[in-house]
């Protein structure tokens, strides 16, 4: 130390064991300021840099970039602008490891399947992002469903119908959501329009939204029997079903209107492939199938029809 009490740029890395290069780059950008400059223009610092060097070193080996440890350093709050910088730079971490964990889930589907089938899951692979996005489902829901159905009950459809690309996916799941997004982006089949329900014109876009905040809890009992093996039957589920068809249609409910009702679901066109996708999205691997809005539905529709055969 010379007689100011000041290091030379050589003394603070070897104080430090860093290179003088290492020293310079920080000075550079402002993160290790000087104490001043001698007489020939050499960088003087102060011996409390040495913490203050050392600090930046810690926080550059947690991969916090130089804007963050800027902050870090200078803020009035350090506390809160570290706690700040770590929860950004968690987040970066685990979006990486998350697209890490597709790539590696999209390489082994590729290895893995019969040399065959390897063009088409290219194909669908390279049409869809990694991980992916739920754009298309939720565009094609969007469309399916009314025009001017409140926005609340649209959002509310979509968290249930549009399913969550699974964090950490296996390769079942990696086809499924490419299939997926191949089904939902496609054109149909020779132009023609998506089919919707028959309760989509007679209900209207405001009868639509309480039909399907009916149809949500009739669901959920459903799901119940479904998970315990329990064949369609008729009970508070298929009850809660034909309530909301009724109260979105303005009728009641009566024998005559579940005859007719079953008759106008069973000639529906059916999204069963759709739903065969949602149910390997929503099922860890190994596990039992979840139940799915198509499940349910088509366990209401059997309990429909065996009550309407049972009253006839």
């Amino acid at each position: 130390m010379s007689h100011d009490g000041l290091w030379s740029i050589g003394e603070l890395a070897e104080h430090a064991d860093v290179t003088v290069k290492t020293v310079r780059f920080y000075s550079d950008r402002g993160l290790l300021p000087e104490a001043s400059r001698s007489t020939g223009g050499h960088r003087r610092y102060a011996p409390a840099s040495l913490d203050r060097l050392r600090l930046i070193r810690s926080l550059r080996a947690l991969d916090l970039p130089l804007p963050a440890v800027h902050r870090v350093l200078d803020e009035q709050d350090p506390g809160r602008a570290l706690e700040d910088a770590v929860a950004g730079r968690l987040s970066e971490v685990g979006s990486r490891l998350r697209e890490l964990r597709w790539r590696e889930a999209a390489l082994r589907l590729v290895q893995e399947c019969p040399p065959e089938e390897r063009a088409e899951r290219l194909l669908l692979l390279g049409a869809m992002t990694t991980p992916p996005s739920t754009d298309a489902p939720a565009r094609f829901w969007r469309a399916w469903l009314p025009a001017r159905m409140p926005a609340r009950s649209v959002a509310a459809f979509l968290e249930v119908a549009v399913p969550a690309p699974p964090d950490d996916p296996d390769p079942a799941q990696v086809l499924a959501f490419a299939r997926l997004h191949a089904l939902t982006s496609g054109p149909c089949p020779g132009g023609a329009r998506r089919p919707r329900p028959e309760a989509h014109r007679v209900a209207g876009a405001r009868g639509a939204a309480v039909l399907y905040a009916g149809l949500a809890e009739a669901y959920e009992l459903a799901a119940a029997h479904l998970r315990h093996d329990r064949p369609p039957r008729p009970g508070d589920a298929l009850d809660g079903f034909v309530a909301a068809y009724a109260q979105a249609y303005d009728r009641r409910d009566t024998p005559g209107f579940r005859r007719a009702l079953a008759r106008e679901l069973a000639a529906e066109a059916r999204l069963d492939a759709y739903w065969d996708l949602v149910s390997v999205l929503t099922t860890a691997p190994g596990a039992r199938p979840e139940p799915t809005p198509g499940s349910t539905h088509d366990w209401l529709l059997a309990a429909l029809d065996t009550d309407v055969t049972a009253t006839a």
